[in-house]
């Protein structure tokens, strides 16, 4: 397989801005895999600064990766990325990138859809949640009008007045509430803020505190009726054991995890320990959240909406019908690129 990638700029419709940082662009990359035959496989790379990767590191990895992938079979989808996870252990947007090139371009030699490979029904859909990142109490209100027809809204919080901010919007809908805190709250923080957040429709809560603070989620065990989820403080199914008894589900992303093949691995992991799970995404083009939309019928929550927040999405895939995402009909990931 010859491996080719370039990098775009994602614009944001919206300055977004959560508990750590603000931005109006997302670098990613786009690679191709292309075979002996002709067929073409497609991914994207949309890492985070957070998790130690940006678009020159992992156009680095990519330069790297070229010769591994060269003589590779790309039916061998287990050996190969689990040789990039030995070889690339950090760089999990880049390895993600590759897993879902090698997804799609399997699928599309055998001519079928994504989903078809994993055995699963193109019609057992979810609906996403629209996120509502930080701003000014008016500008919040504007987009949560710009996104009536989503039943599901996920705001972001980690400020000192998140809950005022709930309570405005609240008035003005009566959309389903998922809050994500972004790392930013303290132990007596979380307990009170959920506790009122109890009265104003919030479903669940992402990631309260720092990654890696497991004593303070231990804490806030049983004195909170919201169903905490982890986000940063899990990454891949062996970061889930030492979670148990402490939160109520987690939070996968190809980002994170490296790709399709370690989130479905996730997902059953989460399963036998009786978490709930949600898949979510970075900002991304609808590339890569149409490749993580082809197994949303595995979990509860979907957070997919990273293609929706940007102004110049060069691809199109996953459809959304007032929130519910639709499959596209195409092999593979069923993603083609938009012409001008």
């Amino acid at each position: 397989m010859k491996l080719s990638f370039h990098p775009i700029a994602l614009h944001l419709k919206h300055t977004f801005r959560i508990a750590r940082e603000i931005r109006d662009v997302q670098n990613t990359v786009i690679i191709q895999l292309n075979d002996e035959d002709g067929i073409c496989g497609y991914g994207e790379a949309a890492p985070t600064t957070f998790f130690g990767e940006d678009s020159n590191s992992v156009m680095e990895t990519f330069g790297r990766a070229a010769g591994l992938l060269e003589n590779a079979d790309p039916f061998q989808i287990e050996d190969i990325t689990a040789r990039l996870a030995y070889t690339f252990p950090q760089d999990t947007a880049a390895r993600a990138a590759i897993d879902m090139a090698l997804h799609d371009l399997v699928a599309r030699k055998l001519k079928i859809p994504l989903y078809k490979l994993f055995g699963l029904n193109q019609h057992d859909t979810r609906v996403t949640s629209f996120t509502i990142g930080i701003d000014t109490i008016e500008k919040m209100c504007e987009k949560v009008e710009e996104a009536k027809d989503f039943p599901v809204l996920k705001i972001k919080a980690g400020t000192r007045n998140d809950i005022e901010i709930l309570e405005e919007l609240r008035k003005i809908t009566k959309a389903v509430f998922r809050v994500d805190a972004n790392t930013g709250w303290t132990v007596n923080e979380a307990i009170e803020k959920l506790h009122i957040m109890e009265e104003l429709g919030v479903e669940l809560v992402e990631q309260p505190f720092p990654a890696g603070d497991i004593e303070s989620l231990r804490k806030i065990r049983g004195q909170v009726k919201i169903p905490v989820f982890a986000d940063e403080d899990v990454k891949i199914s062996a970061d889930i054991p030492g979670l148990l008894g402490v939160v109520d589900g987690i939070n996968i992303k190809l980002m994170k995890c490296g790709g399709i093949r370690e989130a479905v691995r996730m997902i059953h992991t989460a399963r036998v320990h009786g978490l709930k799970i949600m898949i979510g995404c970075n900002i991304e083009s609808s590339l890569s959240v149409t490749a993580a939309a082809h197994i949303m019928s595995l979990v509860d929550y979907v957070d997919l909406d990273g293609h929706l927040l940007i102004t110049n999405d060069p691809y199109a895939g996953v459809m959304v019908n007032k929130g519910r995402l639709l499959l596209p009909e195409g092999n593979g990931l069923g993603v083609f690129q938009k012409t001008e």
